[in-house]
C-alpha cells in the first residue's frame, strides 16, 4: 500500500485545498459558527461540482471517479476538510450515497440530485441515549420496540419515533432514516419537507459541523422509498463502513494542521532567550505526537485503500483506523493547547477550532470503545 496519492489524485487534493482556503479561511469558518447556518449553500454546489459527492455514484447518475479507487479519493477530500476546519455535510452525504448506490436504479431521481449537490442528504442513525448501534444492524437487542419504528400500512410504512445528532438537520433535503420494524432494519429516505417531520437544532461541539433532533410523527414513506430487511442490513453496513472511515480521514487532516501550527509556535516562542523547540523535553512531547499522528494517517489511509479493494471485508480495517485515530487524536490535540500555553486557551486563537472538530469526530460514527468491541466480534465471528 502507498502512503502517497497518484499524480491524478495529488491534484484533486491540491484543487480542494486550494479551494478551500480560498472560499473558508478560518475567519470565514467563526463566521458561519456565529451565523448559525452552518454553511452555505451555494458554496457546497461549488465542492459538488469538484467531485466530493460523486465518487460512489455510478456515471449515468452524474458520479465518476478520477483512479477508479472513490474512498481513498474521498479521504483525501475529508482530510483537507479537517485541515482547513471547513464546514458542510461531507461524510453524512457520503454515507447515504453509499448506502442508496446499490439501489441506483430506484433512488437515480435522489442520487442525481445529491451528487449535483441540488440535494443535501443526511443520515438519521442515532437514537436519543443510545451509540452507534448501525456497527452490528439487527443485533438481538431487547429493547426495539423503544426505537425509532416503520409498520407497513399497505401503500408503504408509516415513521414513528426521534433521532439526534443528525448532521445538517436543520439544511437538509432528505433524511435517509435507519429504522426498525416487524421485518427486521429498515431504512427510508424521507424528505425535510414531509408532515410529520420537526427538525429541533441542538448544541454542537463543533461550530460549522452541526447537529439536531428529528422528530417524526406518522409520517408516510411509500414503499418505492424503503429498503427492507437483508438490503436495509447491508446498506447500514456500508453506510457506517463509509463514515468511519471518512471521519477517521478527516480528524487525521485536522490534527496534522494543529501540530503544524503548535510546530512553528515552538520555534517562534523564546523563553529564557531560547527557542522553545531547543527544549528537551519539548522535543520529546513533539516526537511522540508526530509518532502517533503517522500512525493514525497509516491507519486511516489503509482504511480507505481496504475499501477500495473489497467493501465488504474492509469491517476490520475501517473500525483499527477509527477506533486508534479517535483515542490518539485528541490526545494529539490535547497536548497541541498544552505547549501553545496561555494562548492555546483563548477563543481568539484557532487552535480550538481543531480540538472541537476532532473531538466531535471521536464520538460521532462510533467511539473508539465501540470500534474495538466491533473488532472483537469481527475475530469472533471469523473464528467460528
Amino acid at each position: 500500500m502507498s502512503l502517497e496519492p497518484a499524480a491524478d489524485q495529488r491534484f484533486f487534493q491540491s484543487t480542494t485545498r486550494d479551494f478551500l482556503a480560498s472560499t473558508v479561511p478560518a475567519g470565514t469558518v467563526r463566521a458561519l459558527g456565529a451565523s448559525g447556518t452552518g454553511f452555505d449553500r451555494t458554496w457546497w454546489r461549488r465542492g459538488a461540482e469538484l467531485g466530493w459527492t460523486a465518487m460512489l455514484v455510478p456515471e449515468e447518475f452524474g458520479g465518476g471517479t478520477i483512479s477508479g479507487r472513490p474512498m481513498t479519493e474521498l479521504a483525501l477530500v475529508a482530510g483537507e476538510l479537517g485541515r482547513a476546519c471547513a464546514p458542510g455535510p461531507f461524510v453524512t452525504t457520503n454515507a447515504v450515497l453509499a448506502g442508496l448506490t446499490p439501489d441506483a436504479s430506484r433512488f437515480a431521481a435522489a442520487l442525481t440530485a445529491i451528487a449535483a449537490g441540488e440535494t443535501i442528504a443526511t443520515w438519521a442513525v442515532y437514537e436519543p441515549g443510545r451509540g452507534f448501534d448501525a456497527l452490528s444492524p439487527g443485533s438481538g437487542a431487547t429493547d426495539r420496540a423503544a426505537r425509532t419504528r416503520a409498520e407497513p400500512d399497505g401503500r408503504g410504512y408509516r415513521l414513528n419515533g426521534a433521532k439526534d445528532r443528525v448532521e445538517s438537520a436543520d439544511q437538509a433535503d432528505l433524511f435517509l432514516v435507519t429504522a426498525e420494524s416487524a421485518d427486521g432494519p429498515v431504512q427510508l429516505l424521507v424528505p425535510a419537507d414531509t408532515p410529520g417531520v420537526s427538525v429541533t437544532p441542538a448544541w454542537t461541539l463543533d461550530l460549522v459541523r452541526r447537529t439536531a433532533r428529528v422528530t417524526f410523527e406518522d409520517v408516510a414513506v411509500p414503499a418505492d422509498a424503503v429498503q427492507v430487511g437483508a438490503d436495509a442490513a447491508d446498506a447500514i453496513r456500508a453506510q457506517a463502513r463509509t463514515a468511519a472511515a471518512l471521519t477517521a480521514a478527516e480528524m487525521v487532516g485536522a490534527t496534522d494542521t494543529a501540530l503544524a501550527a503548535t510546530s512553528t509556535w515552538l520555534f517562534d516562542r523564546y523563553t529564557f532567550g531560547r527557542q522553545l523547540a531547543s527544549y528537551q523535553a519539548l522535543k520529546h512531547r513533539m516526537a511522540d505526537n508526530k509518532t502517533w499522528l503517522e500512525a493514525c494517517r497509516a491507519t486511516a489511509t489503509a482504511a480507505a485503500a481496504a475499501w477500495d479493494d473489497d467493501p465488504v471485508s474492509a469491517e476490520e480495517a475501517i473500525s483499527i483506523a477509527k477506533s486508534y485515530v479517535g483515542a490518539k487524536a485528541p490526545v494529539i490535540a490535547q497536548d497541541c493547547v498544552q505547549l501553545h500555553g496561555g494562548i492555546g486557551v483563548t477563543w481568539e486563537h484557532d487552535l480550538h477550532l481543531y480540538l472541537r472538530r476532532i473531538t466531535l469526530g471521536r464520538a460521532l460514527y462510533g467511539t473508539p470503545e465501540e470500534h474495538r468491541r466491533h473488532i472483537t466480534d469481527l475475530l469472533d465471528t471469523a473464528a467460528a
